[in-house]
């Protein structure tokens, strides 16, 4: 039996760390007295399994660790110095990159320079757009595993939109598409300062999915960006996809088939308009996306590349 684990690591996106802990190792979670940025330990909000405690940042230099999981910059260049002993800086490491460049798209180095630690992507497409450099690299795609049981009903005549403060992320997330869109059909947002656009406001984890199987289709209006996982677990709910036909995206959705995706945003308002007007091609859509989700998507093939990650960096 493979020895269990246990890995060091920073709470930066909750549902992907929710996925994540799914993997039979121990994950501790550095957490400092005042909760900051990335420094939150386990929170309150997920249903976390007993394989993931709290790394308190004054204990944290005389705990024991097996492996040291970066997953943003200020961990990686900060907190690698000031809050761990010199013999945690030389444990296995590895690098967990969730987004593609956002400077120069193609010609940005990332800044993990190192033959000893693993630069793990979680689409190819971010793979792709990074120049690693030195830097051994993998991908790691998502892993979905719902927080509530929901099925599509489709029941409520508009689109749901799921982004943190889109307000506040300028063209990258698509504000100006959204507004351009909801001018024309009815769209609800959902997300963190979504009410500062007169959206709904946040919506806890576990509510989320039946919340999206209410609306007759999911539209993702992000023009550069990793995969969301709101998309993944919006179409294993079996909510219609619809979004732009950039980045990792234009491999998962066959436009007319299983979604709707396009670089023209005037062909995908006429798509939401068909798709409220027919409720029934709809759920057909949706139910083909949900088996695409299912297939590519699913918790175990997920579960099981990362413990392959994990035995080769940690023998």
């Amino acid at each position: 039996m493979a020895k269990r684990l246990r890995i060091l690591t920073w709470h930066v996106h909750g549902n992907y760390m929710y996925y994540l802990s799914q993997v039979p190792h121990d994950f501790y979670l550095v957490r400092d007295p005042v909760l900051s940025t990335h420094r939150g330990g386990r929170g309150s909000t997920l249903p976390w399994g007993d394989n993931v405690h709290d790394a308190p940042v004054e204990q944290l230099r005389d705990m024991a660790f097996d492996v040291v999981l970066y997953q943003a910059r200020p961990g990686y260049e900060q907190d690698r110095f000031n809050l761990l002993s010199a013999a945690q800086r030389h444990l296995p490491s590895i690098y967990l990159e969730h987004d593609p460049p956002q400077e120069h798209a193609t010609n940005t180095r990332h800044w993990v320079q190192d033959t000893g630690t693993l630069l793990v992507h979680v689409t190819p497409f971010n793979a792709l757009m990074w120049d690693a450099g030195i830097t051994p690299t993998c991908v790691v795609e998502h892993g979905v595993r719902l927080l509530a049981e929901a099925s599509y009903t489709g029941e409520r005549r508009e689109g749901i939109v799921v982004v943190n403060n889109i307000d506040r992320r300028g063209r990258r997330l698509g504000a100006d598409v959204f507004e351009q869109v909801r001018q024309q059909v009815p769209l609800t947002l959902v997300g963190m300062g979504a009410t500062r656009m007169d959206g709904a406001g946040e919506v806890p984890n576990d509510r989320l999915p039946p919340v999206m199987a209410e609306h007759r289709f999911f539209f993702n209006p992000i023009r550069y960006t990793s995969l969301g996982l709101a998309v993944i677990e919006a179409m294993m709910v079996g909510v219609p996809v619809v979004g732009l036909a950039t980045t990792e995206l234009v491999t998962v959705l066959h436009n007319g088939v299983n979604g709707l995706i396009d670089t023209r945003v005037d062909r995908l308002v006429d798509g939401m308009r068909h798709l409220l007007d027919d409720h029934a091609d709809a759920r057909r859509m949706g139910e083909l996306g949900r088996r695409t989700a299912l297939e590519r998507f699913h918790i175990e093939r997920f579960v099981g590349d990362w413990m392959a990650v994990f035995r080769q960096v940690a023998g």
